[in-house]
């Protein structure tokens, strides 16, 4: 069947790359899972960012990452019921939460960052090495490429490959 969003070419990007992106990520969860089966690839950064930066309010959370608060909200409320962070009250301000990771979201960040996230970002290296050219034509060859063999496939062989 002919691809519609590639046959639409720049009037449809927005939904390519929505596309693309939800592809990723779903080829992503197939790797976290070995780390943590219930934790949905989409809130990784949010721990990485905590990691990187330090306790944040969920305000400097969104910021961080660029992304809304209302969603910030819900997916550290996600992130609390399965004990990887934690909310506490702000010192001046009662209404402003604090969000940190707890022993367990530690303990989780640094297996990932030592094993999982640079496998993934070696996969996805790889899956876009050599891209040249407009960006709709480098958007189909990442396309074809994941088509001919998905990003947890990638993963998966370079991991056999290592020594």
């Amino acid at each position: 069947m002919d691809d519609i969003l590639r046959g639409l070419g720049h009037l449809a990007l927005g939904s390519r790359l929505k596309r693309l992106g939800e592809q990723l990520q779903a080829d992503t969860q197939h790797v976290l899972d070995a780390l943590d089966a219930g934790l949905p690839s989409g809130q990784h950064p949010f721990l990485a960012t905590l990691d990187a930066l330090g306790p944040l309010t969920i305000g400097d959370l969104a910021q961080a990452l660029g992304v809304s608060q209302p969603g910030v909200t819900r997916t550290v409320g996600r992130l609390i019921e399965r004990g990887l962070v934690e909310a506490r009250p702000g010192p001046e301000d009662q209404r402003q939460k604090i969000v940190s990771l707890t022993a367990a979201g530690r303990h989780l960040v640094a297996t990932a960052k030592s094993d999982i996230w640079p496998r993934i970002d070696a996969a996805v290296a790889e899956l876009c090495a050599g891209l040249d050219g407009p960006l709709l034509a480098q958007l189909a060859a990442i396309e074809d490429r994941l088509a001919a063999e998905p990003l947890h496939k990638r993963v998966a062989r370079r991991r056999e490959a290592r020594p």
